[in-house]
This record gives structure tokens, sequence and C-alpha cells, in this order.
């Protein structure tokens, strides 16, 4: 592990968690298998259901917030509030999943948090 390597920047940034030079999204959200730098193995950091967990609640809380005061300032239809906060909240979901889950990653190779199997009949 390089120490020199922020675990914030290089997650933010979607890059290795270890070199933090080459990407390690396959896709929007999918992990390649190694690094094309470093060669450290993806395929076993997980951030399973936490990156939507953590979008979804930071998300949920800021617009949850930002309606309650447009409703008590200015007590608009709920159609109103539809086409406004609907399409906020899937636009700030889809953008705040990519980086959370790279901090994620970054953060279960940083503590060597990656997915244990026990041991069968123990």
């Amino acid at each position: 592990m390089n120490p020199g390597v922020n675990p914030w920047k290089a997650g933010l940034a979607g890059r290795c968690p270890r070199c933090g030079e080459a990407p390690i999204f396959a896709g929007f959200l999918k992990l390649g298998d190694r690094c094309e730098a470093c060669g450290l193995n993806l395929a076993r950091l997980n951030a399973a259901d936490g990156p939507a967990f953590f979008a979804m609640s930071f998300v949920g809380i800021f617009v949850g917030f930002a309606a309650l005061i447009v409703e008590v300032a200015y007590a608009p239809p709920v159609w109103v509030h539809m086409m406004i906060w609907l399409p906020l909240i899937v636009v700030l979901c889809l953008l705040l999943l990519r980086p959370i889950k790279g901090v994620m990653v970054a953060m279960q190779h940083r503590h060597a948090a990656h997915d244990v199997h026990p041991v069968d009949g123990g």
C-alpha cells in the first residue's frame, strides 16, 4: 500500500486506491477486475449497497429540507413539488453514486476490510 495515496482523493476521482493512477471503474458503477497500473485485485473490494444508502440519505435530507422550505414559503400544489423534486432526486443520486462508491472502495482497501468468507464447518 502506498501511504502517499489519499483515499478520499483517489476515491472521488475514481482512481486506484493503491497507486492512484488507473481508473477503477469498468462501467458506470462496475469495478474493473484489476488496476491497469499496479495490478491491484479490485474484485475483492465490494462496497455492496453502501453507496446507494449514503447517496439516498444525503439527497433525502437535502431535498426533504428544501421541499419543506418551499412548501412553507410558497405552498405550491403537489404537482409542482413532483416536477421539481423527483427529477432533482434522481439526478443528484446518480451524480453521487460513483464518487461515493470510489471513496468506499478506497477506504475498504486502506483499512484492509475486504470480503472475508468464513471456513465452512467451523
